[in-house]
């Protein structure tokens, strides 16, 4: 009984980890990456808008805005090429 106890509590802690958890999108280090002003030029030329948010996320450049069809996106990209790693579109 013990032991079911301890491993639902070790699941109810590291669920919200695992669920928070973002995609890996390179493994170079930041002095390889795009400059911040440099990719979000790159994410207007692929047509992205009205950004909301602009970070960084672990391994990643991320955004929360609208696609160029005005649909919500959150756009996980790979900080040294610019590629697309993730994207949710609503």
């Amino acid at each position: 009984m013990k032991k079911i106890i301890a491993g639902l509590i070790a699941v109810s802690v590291l669920a919200p980890v695992a669920a928070l958890a973002g995609p890996a999108c390179t493994a170079e280090a930041k002095d390889k990456w795009m400059s911040e002003d440099a990719m979000k030029a790159k994410v207007a030329e692929m047509g992205y808008q009205k950004i909301k948010t602009f970070k960084v996320s672990g391994s990643c450049y991320e955004i929360y805005g609208y696609t160029k069809d005005n649909k919500k996106a959150e756009v996980y990209f790979n900080p040294v090429t610019g590629a697309v790693v993730k994207s949710e579109i609503d």
